[in-house]
Parts: C-alpha cells; sequence; structure tokens
C-alpha cells in the first residue's frame, strides 16, 4: 500500500509539472501574440488642442444720440467701413422737430428758411470700425439713451478653452480658425489675450482666451461659430514611434525590445520623449531610425467585460516638454 501511494503521488506531481509548464507556454505564446513589431521613423509632428468659440466685437461701441429728438436722415448702412468723426446721421432736437413741422404747415418757403437757419444735429463715430447694428429709420424718435448704431473696430473670436489644456497656451501663439460657415477656410490668428477668471458652463470649468485674425475676411460677421485649433507645439523631420509601444515603469518611460534569443521576453530599454500628439511620440534618445520596437496589440472589447492591466498598456506622455 505504502508503495502504491509513493507511485501515485509520483505521477500526481508529474502531471501537475507537465500541466504547469503547458499552462506557462500557452500564456507565453499568447503574451507574445498580442505583440506587434514597430519601427523608429522619421516624420512632422504637431501637437494642437481644440476649442470652439464665437465671432464677437474686440471692442463693442453702442453709438447713442447727443440729444433727444427725431432722426431726419441716415448717412451710412450695416456693414459699412467708417472713419472717426464721420457724421452716421443727422437729428433734430425736440425743439426743430416741432419748429419745422410747423414751418411745414405755413408752405414750403417758411419750411426752407428755418432748415437753412436752423441746422441739424449730426451724430458722429466716436472710432474707426464697421457699422454692425442699424436700430433707426428716418423719422423715427429717439432719447439719448438710445443705441442707434453699434460700432465693432475689430472681430475677433472669443473661445472657451477647458481647465485641463489652458496651461498650455500662451500670448502670441499661433491659432487656426474655422467658421461654421466656411468649413473650407482656414484663418490663421495668434492669441491676443488669456482671461484670468473662468466661468464654470454645465458643471465644467472654462477660461475665454481672445484669438486674433492676422486678417479678418469680408464673409466674417459678428455672432458666427468658429472652431479653434491651437498650435502647441511642432517638429519637422523628428524620429517618432507610436504611442502604444511607449509606456511608463516605475517613473522611467521605456520601450520593449526584441529577443531573439528569448521571443517571449523581450528586454527593456529606458528612452527620452519629447512632443506627443496623443497616436505618435516623438523619441529625443535611447533609439535610432530603423530599430524595431515591439507595440501592444489594442483590441476593443465590450462595457461589459472586466479590464485587466496591461504591461504593455499605451504610453499616456506629456503633449509637450
Amino acid at each position: 500500500m505504502k508503495r502504491q501511494r509513493v507511485i501515485w503521488t509520483v505521477i500526481v506531481a508529474i502531471v501537475w509539472v507537465a500541466l504547469g509548464l503547458s499552462l506557462k507556454g500557452h500564456f507565453q505564446k499568447k503574451r507574445a501574440a498580442a505583440l506587434r513589431t514597430v519601427h523608429v521613423t522619421r516624420g512632422d509632428l504637431q501637437v494642437t488642442i481644440l476649442a470652439t468659440g464665437v465671432v464677437q466685437p474686440e471692442n463693442r461701441v453702442e453709438v447713442k444720440p447727443p440729444i433727444p429728438g427725431r432722426v431726419e436722415e441716415i448717412l451710412v448702412t450695416e456693414g459699412s467701413l467708417v472713419t472717426q468723426g464721420q457724421i452716421l446721421a443727422r437729428l433734430s432736437s425736440t425743439e426743430r422737430a416741432a419748429l419745422l413741422d410747423a414751418a411745414r404747415a405755413r408752405g414750403p418757403k417758411e419750411m426752407a428758411h428755418w432748415e437753412e437757419l436752423y441746422k441739424p444735429t449730426p451724430l458722429v463715430a466716436p472710432l474707426n470700425g464697421v457699422l454692425i447694428v442699424r436700430n433707426v429709420e428716418p423719422g423715427q424718435t429717439v432719447t439719448a439713451q438710445d443705441p442707434v448704431f453699434v460700432l465693432s473696430d475689430h472681430l475677433i473670436v472669443k473661445a472657451h478653452v477647458d481647465e485641463t489644456d489652458i496651461g498650455q497656451i500662451k500670448l502670441k501663439q499661433k491659432a487656426e480658425c474655422i467658421l461654421d460657415s466656411y468649413p473650407n477656410v482656414k484663418i490663421p490668428a495668434l492669441v491676443g489675450r488669456i482671461a484670468y477668471e473662468a466661468k464654470t458652463v454645465s458643471n465644467v470649468t472654462l477660461y475665454q482666451v481672445d484669438v486674433l485674425p492676422e486678417q479678418v475676411p469680408p464673409f466674417m460677421k459678428s455672432g458666427m461659430t468658429a472652431n479653434v485649433t491651437f498650435i502647441v507645439g511642432s517638429k519637422k523631420d523628428t524620429l517618432v514611434l507610436p504611442a502604444e509601444a511607449v509606456r511608463l515603469d516605475n517613473g522611467r518611460t521605456v520601450v520593449m525590445i526584441p529577443n531573439p534569443s528569448r521571443p517571449s521576453r523581450p528586454s527593456s530599454r529606458e528612452i527620452h520623449t519629447g512632443l506627443s500628439d496623443g497616436k505618435r511620440v516623438e523619441i529625443l534618445s535611447g533609439l535610432q531610425e530603423g530599430e524595431t520596437v515591439l507595440a501592444a496589440v489594442i483590441h476593443k472589447s465590450l462595457p461589459s467585460e472586466s479590464t485587466q492591466v496591461n504591461p504593455f498598456a499605451p504610453f499616456r506622455g506629456r503633449r509637450s516638454q
């Protein structure tokens, strides 16, 4: 009986060892199959931040009449370019309007006499700009509080940038604006102002950034929706690698290098990275052009499936250094 027990014990041990080796080989093959080879290449890299905004005047000035009275003549239309001091309209004061109405009843001669003697009050432009709103018509009565015209000296885009990205926005930074109304036209621009106070919209903290077009196109109008691309950084002809090939290991940035003698156990190499656009990473040192690196094969899983930690998880690097 003792001899049989020893024999069975040895048999069970052999089976367990064989099963362990089989499972180990299976998992090593599965792990190796989950990797693909990529190469270090050269290319152009551009890191951008996207935001939405609205076209608005940089300085919006309401022009109000200096006196209450009646609008006699309007000399400009919406969209007109005006200069500082230009006469936009002529108004009769309340007294002049009453006097002219009485003179009109006495005949053309009396009317012409008082029109020559009692001149209307001119309404002039306070600055150079574009007339974007005209609120009155000739013959309309106005008060000193009524905005008769609205002038804009320069159209800009007021963009809203998330607080997670605002640290990468700088004054004079290059940007591009695309209007929803003209999606095929890119408007070069620069960052002109960054707000110091945030606004919370739908529980999201946003900062307003004024984006100044280098040249305002004639079709650009106040109130248009714009998509703004801020250019954080760019590199020409630099070494790049797919982002999934780079990972963080105990504070170090590393890649996995194929090991021909032991394919299931690649070696690790530390590298230094620069810009990343989320898909590719700039390689500053540690790799040469054409070198082969192992990258994780990313599989899409159903939402109900449990997620596991992947030792070859894609690199979540900085956008810029």
